[in-house]
C-alpha cells in the first residue's frame, strides 16, 4: 500500500561522498528528487576510510570501504538517504537498509583518455596506462598490446592530471565514461572502449539510492525515481559478480543490455573473468526475461565456473 504523504515539506538529508564526482551524480538524484515530489533535499557530505587512505583498493580490503561511513550515518539516522556509484556495493545486502532506487544509468562502458588524441591501438608498446581497478589491468594485459600498466589512484581530476597535466608521467589513463559525463569532460575522451574489447564492471554507470527500511514515507518517494530497465540490467550483472562469489579485487566483468526479443524486451548478459596476468580469460553470454534477470546472472555465472573462472580469479599479478 502506498502511503499518504501528504504535502512534502520536511528536507530530505542525502548523505554523499566528498569527491566532487559524487556530490554531482548526488546533487543530480536530490534534482531529480525534488522535481519528482517537492521535497526539498539538502546534500551531507560524509568522509569514507577509501577517501582518506591512498592505498590500492585491494589493501583496503574492497570497494566497500566508500559505503560503510554512509551506511552507518543512514542506520544513525544522521542521513536519510544515501547515494552510491552501485559499483562500490558490496553484494551482500545490508541489514537495516533497502535499496529504494536504481535511476536512470550514464554510459557503463570505459573510456581511454590519452596524450596526443590517440586510441588504444595507436599506444606504442610499452606505452604507461594508468588505471587502479584489476578488472580492467587484466583486460588490458590480455589485448597483448604490449602496455606498461601503472596502478593509480584519486579523484578525476588527480588521474587526468597524470596525462594532461603539466607533470604528466602517463601516456594514457583508463576511466569509467560514466564519471566523465557527469562531469561534463567528454571531451578528453580520445576513445571510448567496445565491450568486445574491455566489457565493463558490474553495474558501472549506475546509482544505487539507499534508505532505511524502516522509514517507508523517504522509500515511498525515492522509489519515484526507479528505472525498472536499468534495475534488471543490474541485478543480472550483479547476481553474475556474487556468484563467483568475486569483489572488486577479482578481475570480473558483466554487463547486460535490453534488446528487443520475440516476445517483448529481453536481457543480453555478457560476463568475463581474466587472470590477473591477462595470460587467460573465460567469457560467456545468455539471453532471457528481465522477470529472470538473477537467474540469468546465476546461470552464466555458474558456466564461467565450470569453465574455470575459479582459478583465474586466484592467478597473481
Amino acid at each position: 500500500m502506498t502511503a499518504d504523504l501528504g504535502t512534502v515539506t520536511s528536507v530530505l538529508r542525502l548523505g554523499t561522498r566528498a569527491s566532487l564526482l559524487a556530490r554531482t551524480q548526488s546533487q543530480a538524484v536530490a534534482d531529480a528528487l525534488t522535481s519528482a515530489t517537492g521535497a526539498p533535499v539538502e546534500l551531507v557530505p560524509i568522509v569514507t576510510e577509501g577517501d582518506r587512505s591512498a592505498a590500492a583498493i585491494t589493501q583496503l580490503g574492497g570497494t566497500g570501504v566508500f559505503v560503510a561511513a554512509l551506511r552507518e550515518a543512514l542506520l544513525a539516522g544522521e542521513v536519510d538517504l544515501a547515494v552510491h556509484s552501485y559499483k562500490d556495493l558490496p553484494t551482500a545486502p545490508a541489514p537495516g537498509l533497502s535499496l529504494a532506487a536504481v535511476p536512470g544509468r550514464e554510459d557503463p562502458r570505459d573510456a581511454l583518455v590519452a596524450r596526443d588524441g590517440l586510441t588504444l591501438g595507436e599506444l606504442p608498446a610499452g606505452s604507461k596506462v594508468g588505471t587502479g581497478a584489476p578488472r580492467r589491468v587484466a583486460q588490458l594485459r590480455a589485448l597483448g598490446l604490449g602496455l606498461e600498466i601503472v596502478p593509480i589512484r584519486g579523484n578525476v581530476d588527480t588521474r587526468l592530471g597524470r596525462v594532461l597535466g603539466p607533470a604528466a608521467d602517463l601516456d594514457a589513463v583508463v576511466l569509467a565514461r560514466a564519471g566523465l559525463s557527469r562531469l561534463g569532460r567528454l571531451d578528453v575522451i580520445t576513445e571510448t572502449l567496445d565491450p568486445l574489447q574491455v566489457l565493463p564492471a558490474p553495474a558501472q554507470g549506475a546509482l544505487a539510492v539507499e534508505c532505511r527500511t524502516s522509514d517507508s514515507r523517504t522509500r515511498e518517494l525515492v522509489g519515484r525515481l526507479e528505472d525498472p530497465l536499468v534495475r534488471a540490467c543490474v541485478v543480472a550483472e550483479r547476481t553474475t559478480l556474487a556468484t563467483l562469489e568475486a569483489g572488486c579485487s577479482a578481475p570480473v566483468a558483466a554487463y547486460a543490455e535490453v534488446a528487443e526479443g520475440e516476445h517483448g524486451p529481453e536481457l543480453f548478459l555478457r560476463a568475463s573473468v581474466t587472470a590477473i596476468d591477462g595470460t587467460d580469460a573465460v567469457r560467456g553470454s545468455a539471453t532471457g526475461p528481465l522477470a529472470a534477470a538473477a537467474a540469468l546472472g546465476r546461470g552464466l555465472a555458474a558456466e564461467l565456473l565450470d569453465r574455470g573462472a575459479a582459478a583465474l580469479m586466484a592467478v597473481a599479478p
